[in-house]
């Protein structure tokens, strides 16, 4: 029988160790992983580009290791259950599930959970977080913060904390629109990896960005209304801050209280020895955040890697004398858009410390070094990173210092950025995220991978923070004798099957695949792909419509259940009200409902509707028949919703009626599958106060019958100003060029592609050649196929009351199976 080991965490730390393990031995191990969120290991770093809406929740560059990676390396994995008692003697784990779990090796990597301060307001009485107040370490956080985030119009936020988590998070929720302020207690931003000068520097950048900065202010009190609801934060001098949500970025605390309920020794972290052995304990190890080695407790991503090689050539007996030494960190990464590096002491430490520093507030661009015995030992780089390869190689002594210290930071006699791509030591760490080196790009170049693309999926360099990208591609350059080849699969539309959209939309129609399993067989040449499914399910909805071929496992959560699911578990119900008209029976129907399923939030949406939120999963066909109201899809990848001013009818600046033309869009449009969703408006004057010039597609009455189009605006995670498609007579040619354009969209889009992104990437004078002008005489075909899909448009809330599966609408764990039911 293979030894036990069991692993307690399913973070980064603890399934990177696994992965080593298997590396080197695949059989020395019975493999068991317990993890208390109910995912696949997932990258936290990528969390602050879910909430600046760069990436979203189900991409696949969030998830290192999907449930079926376990599966497939025979790691059994309990997903959603949390370990709570370790019995040394008797070698066993208990869970909250009441699972009992037989070890001979055991790993704690419990990571790290967000230091909440004591402060009044901050917690309910049962010690739970109260309503509004949110961490910044996890899905769920994240997530409950998009929710609200969406909620409505005019929030404003509070981050306290000003270090790289809290500049992140303030600069996610800028841009989801809220107005965002931080509250950091020291006197500068980041002053755990920059000197106040550099300080300075970036408060300027993140100022710039509309973010407001208090430092040297300590937050005393979350302030909240009589119903509970968050209205500020209070500060120790006794002023304080409007806020409807408060995010705290205070730190965090290694998480230890397993390991010292079991007896181990603890001080900051689990105690650990050079071998990553608990003290006193020799089948006990840790790793990650949660242990401390040498007095250290480190909360970046490196040095993680660095112990996970060092327990898998242990316990493999690859290397059984392998031992840490702890890390010299050098820091890279993206604050909010800004590139920072940092390594070694902020500032000069001694009188005969040299130190070189340049400072342009103007250009957000700050750098220094500090030498010590012809030695660098810091250096900070803030707005321009060009030269922290050369730097790197500097810190840990593998390349001599020039003469001129100034070039340390400018190219004027040190190698250029290019150089010292090529001049990196192997073992040089590029991706510190995920803790690739330039050795290992390296091999991967020469084992085949002559792209950046397929360096990046055999390595996940550059799939963190992102900012080693460019000197990621550098290094493919040299490695590949300067010439990158050009990446085939960056044009096709899902990673397993080699076509263009357009290609495949061809091939699905013209051998007849209805279903997503069936376009894997017929075209997917390596076998199916986790990630393909959405994409393809979406494409297969716009090519047969009503006619595609639902299957288990197609679709995601929200798209099973016909609801947006909350960070609680319950569900956000948002029924249609066309233009945002409403009348007294649907309102009464809504109040009645929200009594009746005791659904805690009714909300106003953004684009004039009224939301439910908190309702169970089990209640939605009751809730759906009870309103007797058509979804207003605000779950789905789908035309949403179209925003309306009264127009001509009541207003006095009115120049066309924006009420019925916005009802007649809906009308025609409302629930149409599209790549990414649809967000339109229509405004009676150019006083825009349906915001028509920053949604998917807006339309704004300019007077004489006359309308103007615009296409591909935004005002949520990115703000761009739509392009004017054109300017027509008529509200009948408005709605014709609606779907002209939506149905464009729908063929050509990339999966997820907003049109702020795939408008600039087509050009509007390419659209407006193709959807207006009929340049190719492709507009016949267009209002063939919008015809046909609006024609097959069915309800969802009055087409599916009966359950698809007996799962559909039973309560469970978001998206994965029941924790009691092993990965294996």
């Amino acid at each position: 029988m293979a030894n036990r080991l069991v692993i307690i965490g399913n973070g980064m730390a603890g399934v990177r160790t696994v992965e080593e393990i298997l590396e080197r031995d695949r059989d020395a191990f019975d493999i068991t992983v317990i993890g208390d969120e109910p995912y696949g290991n997932y990258n936290r770093i990528m969390l602050s580009h879910v909430l600046s809406g760069e990436t979203a929740l189900d991409d696949e560059d969030l998830m290192l290791n999907p449930m079926g990676w376990y599966r497939d390396n025979g790691v059994t994995l309990y997903a959603g259950d949390r370990a709570v008692a370790v019995d040394r003697f008797a070698k066993t784990v208990t869970c909250e599930s009441d699972r009992v779990i037989g070890y001979d090796t055991l790993i704690f990597a419990t990571g790290s959970n967000t230091f909440f301060p004591n402060m009044d307001g901050l917690r309910e009485p049962d010690g739970r977080l109260g309503r509004g107040v949110f961490g910044f370490r996890t899905i769920a956080d994240t997530n409950g913060m998009l929710q609200m985030a969406a909620s409505g119009d005019g929030l404003r936020a509070v981050v306290i904390g000003g270090g790289l988590l809290g500049l992140e998070a303030a600069h996610g929720l800028r841009t989801q629109g809220l107005d965002v302020d931080v509250v950091h207690s020291p006197g500068h931003l980041m002053n755990q990896q920059i000197d106040e000068r550099g300080g300075r520097v970036l408060r300027t950048t993140i100022e710039a960005m509309g973010v407001g900065v208090h430092t040297a202010t300590r937050t005393t009190a979350v302030l909240r209304d009589d119903a509970g609801a968050v209205t500020g934060v209070g500060f120790r001098d006794g002023g304080s801050l409007p806020a409807d949500m408060v995010v705290v970025t205070a730190g965090i605390r290694p998480n230890v209280d397993l390991a010292r309920a079991a007896g181990l020794v603890v001080e900051r972290g689990v105690v650990v020895d050079d071998q990553m052995r608990c003290e006193d304990e020799g089948s006990i190890y840790a790793v990650g955040e949660c242990c401390q080695h040498r007095g250290e407790v480190y909360g970046l991503v490196a040095p993680l890697w660095e112990q996970a090689t060092v327990v898998a050539d242990v316990l493999t007996g690859t290397d059984p004398a392998a031992e840490y030494h702890g890390s010299r960190l050098t820091t890279k990464l993206k604050v909010a858009g800004v590139d920072v590096a940092a390594m070694g002491v902020q500032g000069p430490e001694r009188e005969t410390d040299e130190f070189v520093q340049f400072y342009e507030p103007r250009t957000g661009v700050y750098k220094n070094v500090v030498v010590r015995d012809n030695k660098l030992i810091g250096a900070t780089l803030l707005g321009d990173v060009s030269k922290v390869g050369f730097l790197t190689q500097a810190f840990d002594e593998k390349v001599p210092l020039p003469d001129e210290r100034i070039g340390m930071l400018f190219d004027l006699g040190a190698p250029s950025e290019q150089a010292g791509a090529a001049e990196l030591a192997d073992d040089a760490q590029v991706c510190n995220c995920n803790g690739v080196s330039k050795g290992q790009i390296v091999e991967r170049v020469r084992d085949g991978a002559s792209t950046v693309g397929a360096v990046v999926a055999a390595t996940r360099a550059g799939k963190g923070c992102g900012s080693c990208k460019g000197l990621v591609a550098d290094i493919v350059a040299w490695a590949a004798g300067g010439d990158l080849a050009e990446d085939p699969s960056v044009n096709w539309y899902v990673p397993c099957i080699p076509m263009t959209k357009p290609e495949l939309i061809g091939a699905v129609r013209i051998s007849n695949l209805r279903s997503v399993s069936a376009v894997f067989e017929a075209l997917a040449p390596d076998g199916p792909d986790a990630t393909a499914k959405m994409p393809l399910a979406s494409l297969l909805r716009v090519v047969w419509g009503r006619d595609w071929e639902d299957e288990p496992g197609a679709l995601y959560i929200n798209d099973r259940v016909h609801a947006n699911i909350q960070r609680d578990g319950t569900f956000s119900v948002v029924p249609q009200m066309k233009g945002g008209v409403t009348n007294p029976d649907q309102l009464r129907r809504i109040a009645d409902v929200a009594d009746k399923y005791s659904i805690p939030m009714v909300k106003m949406t953004g684009g004039q509707r009224i939301d439910l939120l908190g309702v169970r999963k089990e209640d939605l066909p009751r809730v759906w028949e009870d309103l007797d109201m058509p979804s207003g899809y605000a779950y789905g990848k789908s035309f949403r919703t179209v925003k309306t001013c009264v127009g001509t009818d009541y207003c006095r600046f009115g120049l066309g009626d924006s009420t019925a033309l916005g009802i007649a869009i809906e009308d025609r449009f409302q629930g149409l599958e599209s790549p990414a969703k649809l967000k339109l408006a229509v405004t009676g004057c150019p006083r825009n106060c349906a915001e028509a010039l920053c949604k998917d597609f807006g339309v704004v009455a300019i007077g004489d019958g006359r309308w103007e189009i615009y296409v591909g605006g935004a005002a949520g995670a990115h703000i761009r100003k739509g392009d004017l498609l054109a300017t027509v007579d008529s509200a009948d040619e408005v709605v014709r060029l609606c779907g002209l354009f939506i149905q464009y969209y729908r063929e050509h889009a990339k999966w997820l592609e907003r049109t702020y992104a795939f408008v600039p990437r087509i050009g509007i004078e390419e659209l407006r050649a193709v959807v207006v002008d009929d340049r190719d005489g492709s507009v016949a075909g267009l209002q063939e196929r919008i015809d046909d899909a609006v024609a097959g448009y069915r309800d969802p809330w009055r087409d599916r009351r009966e359950p698809t599966s007996p799962a559909q609408f039973t309560s469970a764990l978001p998206l994965l199976p029941l924790p009691q039911v092993p990965v294996r």
